[in-house]
C-alpha cells in the first residue's frame, strides 16, 4: 500500500525517474513536496540546458505535412517545421521574418513578436503531438483548456529561428492534454508555459 501511494505521489514530478527510491516513513505530504521540489529541479535543468539540433537536416514534417494535420492556415499558421516527434514530446521550429504580418504595428520601428504568439506557436507545436495520437488529425481540433506559468524572458526580434519544445507532464486521457512548453532563440530560453488543451472533433 505505502509502496504504491509513493509511486502514485512521485507521479507529479511530471517526468520518469531512473534511479533507486528510498523511503523513509513515506507520506502523502512529504512524498508530494519531494515531487513538487523535484520537479522544479527538473524545470531549471531545462531551462538551463538549451537543446541543440541541426537545423540543415531534413525536418521530420515540412510545412506541407504540418498543414495537413493541422488546421491553421497563414497567416495565423506559425511553425515552419517538425524536428522531433515522440510518444512523449515533439520540437518544431518558426523562423521569424520582417515580412510577418504584426510586425506592421508591433512595433513600427522597433519590431518584436508578441508573447501571445509565442504561445499560439508553442500550443501549434504541441497539436502536432496530441494530433498525432489520433488516426484521422485532419478531423480534429486541439482548443486550449487553461494556460498557466507563462514567462518570457528575452524579446523575439526579426531573423530569430525559435525551436519549440513540448513533452507531456501527464499522459494522455480522453483527448485532455497536459505539456510543458519551451520555447528557444539565440540559444536562450524565450518563453515558457504550461498548456492544457483538449482534442475535439470537427463538426
Amino acid at each position: 500500500h505505502k509502496l504504491l501511494d509513493v509511486i502514485g505521489d512521485l507521479a507529479l514530478a511530471g517526468t520518469r525517474i531512473r534511479g533507486k527510491v528510498i523511503a523513509n516513513k513515506p507520506g502523502h505530504y512529504v512524498n508530494t513536496q519531494f515531487a513538487k521540489k523535484l520537479s522544479k529541479i527538473i524545470k531549471l535543468e531545462k531551462r538551463n540546458n538549451v537543446p541543440k539540433y541541426d537545423l540543415s537536416q531534413p525536418p521530420l514534417m515540412d510545412i506541407h505535412q504540418i498543414m495537413a494535420m493541422l488546421p491553421h492556415r497563414p497567416p495565423f499558421l506559425l511553425i515552419d517545421r517538425i524536428l522531433e516527434l515522440s510518444d512523449s514530446h515533439v520540437v518544431g521550429m518558426k523562423n521569424v521574418t520582417m515580412n510577418e504580418p504584426f510586425f506592421v504595428g508591433h512595433f513600427p520601428g522597433a519590431p518584436v513578436m508578441p508573447g501571445v504568439l509565442q504561445v499560439e506557436a508553442m500550443a501549434q507545436t504541441g497539436g502536432i503531438l496530441v494530433l498525432s495520437t489520433v488516426p484521422d488529425p485532419e478531423n480534429y481540433l486541439t482548443l486550449f483548456m487553461k494556460i498557466d506559468n507563462v514567462k518570457f524572458k528575452q524579446k523575439v526580434l526579426p531573423g530569430d529561428t525559435l525551436i519549440f519544445h513540448c513533452s507531456l507532464i501527464t499522459p494522455i486521457r480522453r483527448g485532455i492534454c497536459h505539456m510543458q512548453a519551451y520555447a528557444y532563440a539565440n540559444d536562450r530560453l524565450v518563453c515558457e508555459a504550461e498548456m492544457m488543451a483538449q482534442i475535439v472533433k470537427k463538426n
